[in-house]
């Protein structure tokens, strides 16, 4: 399976963005998903994920009430709605198919090339 995301770019401080991300070459309908992302010189941070269904979500307390995770598991989609963003928001932003261990960890295989976001102030 291949995910690609899109949908990343360049906003400024309150601005919106809508990433997505679409798997290809197979279903992901069957896994939970998350997004992840890491910024110049930092290490990867876990953003959101939700179930297989769709109907349990989580965040990282960072974007907690800004950001929202969805997904249409027909389309092989997962989406991030991300607004009232911030400069320190900038990031790659990558998707995965996701496992909750102590924390949520990446599935091998399952990781996305990611999308670029830019917030400046």
């Amino acid at each position: 399976v291949q995910l690609q995301a899109s949908g990343g770019g360049s906003v400024q401080t309150g601005g919106s963005l809508r990433l997505s991300c679409l798997a290809s070459g197979g279903t992901v309908s069957s896994f939970a998903m998350g997004w992840f992302r890491q910024a110049p010189g930092k290490e990867r941070e876990f953003v959101a994920a939700i179930t297989w269904s769709g109907s349990h979500t989580d965040y990282a307390d960072s974007v907690k009430g800004r950001f929202t995770i969805s997904r249409d598991n027909a389309k092989n989609t997962l989406y991030l709605q991300m607004n009232s963003l911030k400069p320190e928001d900038t990031a790659v932003y990558h998707c995965a198919a996701v496992v909750r261990r102590v924390e949520y960890v990446p599935l091998p295989n399952y990781w996305g090339q990611g999308t670029l976001v830019t917030v400046s102030s």
